[in-house]
């Protein structure tokens, strides 16, 4: 590989991570702030159940971003 196509492969593998970072940011770090501060009444409009199966679904997105990302970098040379 050429020192252009490693960099390229860098570039990608770190707007994945970064996609990662922010799904967990959107999708568990702001709904856990507003359910703890209870920002406009969530904790009595949200179950927890609610909470607890978007949470799940947005750590799985976050696990497979982040895994996608690790996956070019494995042909660096």
């Amino acid at each position: 590989m050429t020192l252009i196509c490693n960099e390229r492969t860098k570039l990608l593998a770190n707007a994945l991570d970064r996609a990662s970072t922010a799904c967990f940011t959107v999708g568990i770090a702001t709904p856990v702030a507003g359910y703890i501060y209870n920002i406009s009444s969530l904790r009595e409009s949200l179950p927890v159940w609610t909470m607890i199966t978007g949470g799940i679904g947005w750590i799985s997105a976050c696990v497979l971003l982040h895994l996608l990302a690790r996956r070019p970098l494995g042909g660096l040379t």
